[in-house]
This record gives structure tokens, sequence and C-alpha cells, in this order.
């Protein structure tokens, strides 16, 4: 090995120990063994340490050390998936046991459920579970509507696939089911390959929910600050049932600064992952927070209970209360009788030969001593023009945004493909340029709606990024619209009408 190869490996080695010690990831008495484990891990002879001066960060450093993995065929092909597995076993060797992980978090939580928290999510980042330079990637701003500003992202934070990285996971097709799906508790420490992303530097936090083993961990992805995703610990299908109001009430109890909240439990309608049992929370106060009620009422025999329908585009019932076995069993009641709600009027079906299509996204707050649940209504019938989902973004809109929606964007977090950034630069360009739209495979799709607001709305380079960005927004509060599903207030209010009426024996 050159000797100038070998000043460098030593030099970015060096800065990971460096770093692994500000970080308190590793101890002093720590530091021999983990270079071994390094020297190993690069195939090196030995090791000279160097000065470490303006350390770069942690990403930085990474990138210089599968930069020498790449020249030395430790990583077969200079591609993200293969950089990302190399790099996460890297982080791997410095990351913390989970035993040291938990007597950590348990030691902070003493202190309060904040400072806990506090610490979990930033040693996720210092392990770099969570790629902060990736996030900073994603585009952001604020849009304002009569239902409220809502928030706007792009998610450039989920690298692209490399063609060689799609065609070598074809080609490593395993019967092998572990672990079962990226929400399993056996990711943690698990090394990857090129169908499932390396976790070794995964960590997970124990929790007790209604009597059942759940974890917690933050999202690599995190779409809003501290994005956590509580899972159960044992694989099983998602469900919406009475239990999952204790469940997440429990969750609040015990992290009253955080929501929570599930998807639904079916297709279409039920976000991405309905294999494994999970939630969502973290601290974000969304859109849907700030709504205000459009409609209140009361259901008999739940006094205590304020209830209201939410001035949003969707169909929300909020509950608020200090009782919270009211309020669940309030709950409870909303749940049954959707599930069994039909109104021909509005063409909702409880189910049909396709299966059962009412179901619920939830969302729960501890705000003080003030429960509070907000009930968000959905329905996942299909139809011959709507193959995709009735109550789902119609075809006119899948320009912008085709996906199900599920829970952070019901909640009014638009997360938009990343396919848009490249494709609104384009559009930008050529509407500057005064090119025919339809000429371009980038702008084609974006043509009819793009020519319509050219009919209302004068652009030049200065206000181009305004206004586009507005007309996103405005598109994601429709496709919002499209998810609702209740045509109006007064169909809703039947709904509420049957919820209020006495049970039959």
């Amino acid at each position: 090995m050159p000797p100038q190869n070998t000043k460098m490996i030593n030099y970015y080695l060096s800065c990971l120990i460096d770093y692994a010690l500000e970080k308190k990831l590793i101890a002093e008495c720590d530091e021999v063994y983990i270079i071994n484990q390094l020297i190993d891990l690069f195939e090196l002879d030995g090791y000279v340490p160097e000065k470490v001066s303006c350390r770069p960060e942690i990403h930085e450093i990474l990138e210089k050390l599968c930069d020498y993995a790449c020249e030395k065929g430790m990583i077969s092909e200079d591609t993200v998936t293969r950089r990302d597995l190399f790099d996460t076993r890297v982080m791997g060797i410095i990351t913390p046991r989970p035993y040291d992980v938990i007597w950590q978090f348990d030691r902070c939580y003493a202190n309060s459920p904040r400072v806990a928290t506090d610490w979990f999510y930033d040693f996720c980042c210092d392990v770099n579970y969570i790629r902060k330079e990736r996030i900073a990637k994603d585009k952001r701003w604020i849009t304002n509507t009569e239902y409220g500003a809502l928030d706007i992202t792009v998610n450039l934070s989920k690298p692209e696939k490399d063609p060689k990285d799609i065609a070598a996971a074809a080609a490593t097709l395993s019967k092998s089911k572990y672990p079962a799906c990226l929400l399993c508790v056996e990711n943690e420490g698990f090394s990857g390959n090129m169908r499932h992303p390396a976790r070794q530097n995964l960590r997970l936090i124990p929790l007790e929910l209604a009597g059942e083993k759940w974890m917690m961990q933050y999202s690599p992805y995190s779409y809003y600050p501290e994005h956590c995703i509580v899972l159960s610990k044992e694989h099983k299908p998602m469900v919406i049932d009475n239990g999952v109001f204790d469940r997440m009430f429990d969750f609040t109890e015990r992290f009253p600064h955080y929501f929570v909240g599930s998807n639904a439990d079916l297709p279409i309608v039920g976000g991405s992952i309905l294999s494994h049992e999970h939630f969502q929370g973290g601290r974000y106060v969304f859109p849907m927070d700030r709504a205000e009620a459009e409609y209140e009422f009361t259901v008999p025999r739940f006094s205590g209970v304020t209830c209201s329908v939410l001035k949003w585009p969707m169909s929300v019932i909020r509950l608020q209360s200090s009782d919270r076995a009211r309020i669940t069993s309030l709950a409870c009641r909303i749940l049954e009788k959707w599930r069994e709600y039909c109104d021909e009027s509005d063409n909702i079906y409880a189910k049909d030969e396709n299966g059962l299509h009412n179901t619920i996204t939830p969302i729960a707050h501890l705000d003080g001593n003030i429960y509070r649940l907000d009930l968000v209504l959905r329905n996942n019938q299909t139809s011959a023009d709507r193959p995709m989902g009735i109550h789902h973004p119609r075809p006119e809109y899948h320009h912008i945004k085709k996906e199900n929606i599920g829970l952070i964007e019901v909640m009014g977090l638009a997360v938009l493909p990343a396919r848009l950034e490249k494709e609104m630069a384009r559009l930008k360009e050529m509407i500057l340029q005064g090119k025919d739209l339809r000429s371009d495979a980038l702008t084609i799709s974006h043509a009819p709606w793009a020519e319509e607001i050219l009919s209302r709305t004068s652009v030049d380079d200065g206000n181009i990024d305004s206004v586009i960005n507005r007309e996103i927004g405005h598109v994601f509060k429709n496709v919002l619209a499209d998810c609702s599903v209740f045509s109006d207030l007064d169909s809703f209010k039947r709904f509420i009408s049957y919820v209020s009426a006495p049970k039959t024996k």
C-alpha cells in the first residue's frame, strides 16, 4: 500500500475515533479494542494515529473511508446502496450495545421524559442512523389555504436506487424471511444486503403499552422533528381495534411531549407497511393540530367529552376530555359505528364482496391533563373509474401526488416524490422560455395543470418559484379533500346522528 494511502486511512480512522470519543459513543478504555476492529474491517497491517485538526463532519469522514474501501475492492461497485452497507458497518463498530443504550435512556428518563428523548434522538443522529445531511436536502415550504397553512415537502432524503443495485437485488433473491420486514426487532444490528438496508447502528427502546411489548426507535428519514416509530415487538399485521386507543394513550402518558398516531389498517388508506403493527409519533405541531372546530356536538351518555368536527379537508372528529376512560369508550363506539356505517346517498358502503371498507386513522395527544383523540374517517372503496380508490387522489392530481395518503399527510404535511425536483426545475425553465410543455418527457404530465395556472397568473423569473410552490400546495389541499369520506357537513351530521342513536337490542 502506498505511503500516501496509509497516511490517508490512518487520518480518517483517527477522525472517526476522535468523533466517537467526543460523542461519548466509546470510552478511552475502548479505544484499542475499537481500533483493532477497524483494522480488521479495512484489512490493514496496523495503525498509526494521526493528529486531528478541523475534524470533518461524520458523513464526510465516512465518505472518505468508503472511497478507500472502493479503491481497495472492499466495496465491489461504487454505488449508493453498497456504500450505505459499508459505512453502516463502520458505524456499527462504534455504536454502543443495546443494553448500554437502554441503560442510558432509563437514566435520562429518571430526570424527565423529554431529557430521555432528547438524548436518544441526538444519539441516533450521532451514530448516523439518522442521516442529517440527507434530510437537509429535502425541499420545504408552507402554503396558506382556507384550512390554514399546510406543510409541503419534496422528499429527497432517500437516495435513488442505482440501476446496478436494482439488478443486484433482483439477482440475489433469497427464501430467507429474516428480518420479516423493515419494522421487525430483528433489524437491530442486522448487516443488511442489496434488498434490505444495514442496521448495525439501529437501537431500540423497550416499552410496555396496554400490557404488550413494544419498542421505540426514530425514523432514519425524519419527515418532521423527532419522528419516531413505535412498533410491536411481535411481527403481526396492522389493526385498528378498541385496544389501539389504550396503547396510544399509554404512550402519551409516558411521553406527554409527543403525539402518537396510527395509519389505518386497510390497503389504499393504510400507508406503506400493513404487515407490522406500528405507530408514528414525535414532537411537532401539524397543520391539523391547529384546525378549528367547524361543528360541535354531544353524544348522550358521554358527558365530559368535548366533540367536534374539524374544519379540515378530510373527515375528522376531535374528542377531548380529562377522563381517559370516557374518551376511550366514546372512541370505541365511534369506531364500531363507522365500521358498519353505510350511506347510499354519499356512496359509502361498509363492506361488499371485496371485504371491509371503513376504518380510521387515529391520532392521540396529552395536553396537560386533557386527553385528545383525532379520528380521521377513512374508506378504501374502488370503482371502475377510480381503481386506485374513490377516496384517493384523483387522476388529474397524479402528476404531483399519486401515492397513498397516510398518517403524516392526513395531518397536513405533504411528502411529495423526489421526481418533482427535476420535473419542476424543467417546467419552470420551459415556461420562462415559452416552450411547449407537451414536447418534453419531464413536463408533459404537468402541462394541463401548468397551462391552467398560466391562464390566470402572470409569471416571470422573479415570482415563478413562489407561484409553482403555491400551486403545488393547493394540489395537496385538493388531494386531502379527495380523501374525505363525506361530501359535505350534512353528510357528516348523518353519521354523528347514527353514533348518537340509542343502541338497539
